[in-house]
């Protein structure tokens, strides 16, 4: 750069006499914008890393076995009764919307049929959640109640079957087991109730359907269920909280680089149109430099943060380098360091604190990196109480100005 300020003054005087109709090249620059159309959904989106929003529930409840509701008269129908059951599960959302669960269930089933029955059985659901109620209303990490369906598959143990063992009538219509394995598909619903962050009480039905033979017995309907209502607490390990962005946070970012693109663009342009213009006087006379010259750059004026965030991306680290090396190209010059943060999030306190931690982020990189003296750098806060953009997350930032 120097190199040529210095070329520009040697031809100085061979450029001042070439004729006014000296041809140059006009160069166009055009200007290319991201707008916000169809291209880009202006809308939070959420999502959750594989690390975040796991919960563990423990409840307990009853279960009703359907089964042999319609025999032959000389059987007689079997009549549903009511056991305990108990349940523990573990579970991770994957989206404010969308979560799965592992769930398992424990307990006694019993019913009549000529002899009380009975058998113990434990299960094992994967289940696929949807939070009705978030996809209705919208995002809402504070909100007390959600209505949440569920689907699901599994695998039931039966065994000690006890009741009818050693009858002939059934030993020649089933076959007589002592346990088995069953797969069901289920169905069910939960009410969740926010008791705090990190609790929620829930209240769950759920009706598991299986084959005829569910209960040792095949007669009547093809299909059996078993039904049961649980409620118990869930534990957030965590909270529950989902990570949001949006697109066109980052329009104006993309159009403020394609601006400076431009602004360089033009300024090498006009630079390559000057030469060829004192290219074409020579021979001329050589001037020879008296005098060191500095080169003046304009400051690039932003470093911009995510939202509740000090830590300086890579995009944004190159203009840090620029006003390094716009120091070290001034010697004498000095920058004032203003840090903001946007007046949507935090309170002013936190906004405050936050836009210091950002301007010292920028004075630490200046010095400890690129070796830039501290006293030439002056840091200054002004939290969310000044907002230099019409819109509020454009002002997660840190402004440059001349001291």
């Amino acid at each position: 750069m120097k190199i040529e300020l210095l070329s520009a003054l040697a031809f100085g005087a061979c450029i001042l006499a070439a004729p006014a109709a000296q041809a140059q090249e006009t160069v166009v620059v055009e200007e290319t914008t991201v707008g916000v159309g169809e291209l880009v959904e202006c809308k939070d989106h959420y999502y959750s890393s594989w690390r975040d929003n796991w919960f563990i529930q423990l409840g307990a409840g009853v279960q009703v076995p359907f089964v042999e509701k319609e025999l032959p008269a000389e059987l007689g129908d079997a009549k549903r009764r009511v056991s305990a059951v108990y349940n523990i599960g573990v579970g991770h959302w994957f989206s404010p919307y969308l979560g799965v669960r592992l769930s398992g269930m424990y307990g006694k089933m019993r019913w009549d049929f000529m002899l009380k029955d009975k058998a113990q059985m434990a299960t094992l659901n994967a289940d696929l959640m949807w939070d009705m109620t978030t996809s209705c209303c919208g995002v809402n990490p504070d909100r007390v109640f959600s209505f949440i369906p569920f689907v699901g598959v599994g695998g039931t143990y039966v065994w000690d079957y006890k009741g009818l063992e050693g009858n002939d009538l059934r030993t020649h219509l089933n076959g007589h087991r002592k346990s088995q394995w069953l797969l069901p598909v289920s169905v069910g619903f939960q009410l969740r109730f926010r008791l705090c962050e990190y609790v929620d009480f829930f209240a769950e039905a759920r009706a598991q359907f299986y084959g005829d033979n569910f209960n040792n017995f095949t007669q009547g309907d093809p299909i059996e269920a078993n039904i049961t209502a649980i409620g118990g607490l869930s534990f957030n390990i965590g909270g529950r909280d989902f990570k949001k962005y949006n697109p066109c946070d980052y329009v104006g970012y993309i159009n403020n680089l394609n601006n400076q693109v431009n602004d360089l663009r033009g300024e090498l342009a006009a630079t390559a149109a000057a030469l060829a213009v004192a290219n074409a006087q020579l021979p001329c006379p050589e001037v020879k430099a008296t005098e060191a010259t500095t080169v003046e750059t304009p400051i690039l004026t932003t470093v911009r943060f995510k939202i509740n965030s000090s830590e300086i991306s890579d995009e944004e680290m190159v203009n840090v380098y620029n006003i390094a090396e716009y120091l070290k190209a001034n010697p004498d010059a000095k920058v004032t360091i203003a840090g903001y943060a946007d007046a949507d999030t935090g309170t002013s306190e936190y906004n405050q604190a936050l836009s210091q931690r950002r301007a010292d982020a920028v004075k630490k990189v200046l010095v400890d990196t690129y070796g830039i003296a501290a006293d030439r750098l002056d840091t200054q806060a002004y939290g969310s109480a000044t907002q230099p953009y019409g819109t509020n997350n454009w002002n997660r930032i840190v402004i440059f100005g001349s001291k």
